[in-house]
C-alpha cells in the first residue's frame, strides 16, 4: 500500500516501509514516523509542552511522566506516534487511543493530541502523522478516526478540512462530584 500524501498532487511520491511510515515527498522531504521509544523522552516532552503551551494548559513535571507513563505501558489504552525528520530528530507527536461506539457498534480511533513543532510546519510532517494513523485506523479496523481541535485554531483547521469531514457535534465536558 503507498498512501498518497495528504493534500499533495498525485504526482509527488510516497514509499511505506513495515517499521515506520516514510513519507517522501519532491523536492526530497523525508519523514518517518513511528512509536516514541525509551531514548525519546527529552524530544517527546519538549514537543509535548509545545502543545501544552498552545493550548494555555499546565505542563508540571508530574503529568509528562504521567503521561509518558502512559505511552510506555503496553495495558494501557494510548499510544503515540512521533514524526521525525530526515536526522531522525522528532518533530511532532500525535496521541491517541481507541474508543467504543455503541450506536454503530463499531470501534473508532481517537486522536487526543497533534503537534508539529513551528520550524517543522508546512512541509509535510502533520501529513505524514495523519497518514500513519489513518493507516493504524485500518490495521486495527476502526471505522472512524475522531478528533477535536479549537474553534480558532485556523491552520490546524484548514489541514483538517482536507483530509477528513467536520462534524457537527458540539462537546461538552461535566466535572465531576467533588463530594
Amino acid at each position: 500500500m503507498t498512501p498518497q500524501t495528504a493534500g499533495a498532487p498525485a504526482t509527488e511520491a510516497a514509499t511505506v516501509t513495515e517499521a515506520a511510515t516514510v513519507i517522501t515527498t519532491e523536492p526530497a522531504t523525508r519523514w518517518t514516523v513511528d512509536a516514541p521509544g525509551s531514548g525519546d523522552y527529552t524530544a517527546w516532552r519538549e514537543l509535548f509542552a509545545g502543545y501544552c503551551a498552545f493550548y494555555r494548559v499546565p505542563m508540571p513535571e508530574e503529568k509528562a511522566e504521567l503521561v509518558w507513563s502512559w505511552l510506555n505501558d503496553p495495558a494501557h489504552e494510548l499510544d503515540g506516534l512521533l514524526v521525525r525528520d530526515a536526522g531522525g530528530t522528532p518533530v511532532g507527536l500525535a496521541h491517541y487511543r481507541p474508543f467504543s461506539r455503541p450506536l454503530h457498534g463499531a470501534v473508532g480511533g481517537f486522536l487526543d493530541d497533534l503537534f508539529v513543532s513551528p520550524d517543522a510546519r508546512g512541509g509535510g510532517a502533520v501529513d505524514a502523522l495523519l497518514a500513519r494513523l489513518r493507516e493504524i485506523a485500518a490495521e486495527r479496523g476502526w471505522n472512524v478516526v475522531r478528533w477535536i481541535t479549537s474553534d480558532n485554531n485556523h491552520r490546524a483547521r484548514s489541514k483538517y478540512d482536507q483530509v477528513a469531514t467536520r462534524t457537527m457535534f458540539v462537546t461538552y465536558d461535566m466535572a465531576p462530584d467533588a463530594g
